[in-house]
């Protein structure tokens, strides 16, 4: 039997820099991952944009999730497992 590998643990953000992650800290990662999704919203419109919800989270959290897809990205492509 082949022998597994431990899992490793994240402690910090990582993120892509030419190819190589590197480590960054929270506020960095955040501007980070908001200038990405304002490019594809900028570049190509919210409906490129899409957000999957699970029926574990609370109404709340799928309320909040719902609002950022539609508001912020300006998305209406939003799912959940619910319906299933």
């Amino acid at each position: 039997m082949p022998k597994t590998k431990p899992y490793v643990r994240l402690t910090q953000p990582l993120i892509r820099d030419a190819g190589v992650l590197r480590p960054a800290n929270w506020e960095e990662a955040l501007d980070f991952t908001a200038r990405g999704l304002g490019s594809v919203v900028d570049k190509l419109g919210g409906q490129w944009f899409g957000l999957f919800s699970c029926s574990k989270a609370t109404n709340e959290m799928n309320f909040v999730a719902q609002k950022f897809a539609r508001v912020v990205m300006g998305s209406n492509n939003i799912d959940s497992c619910n319906r299933t």
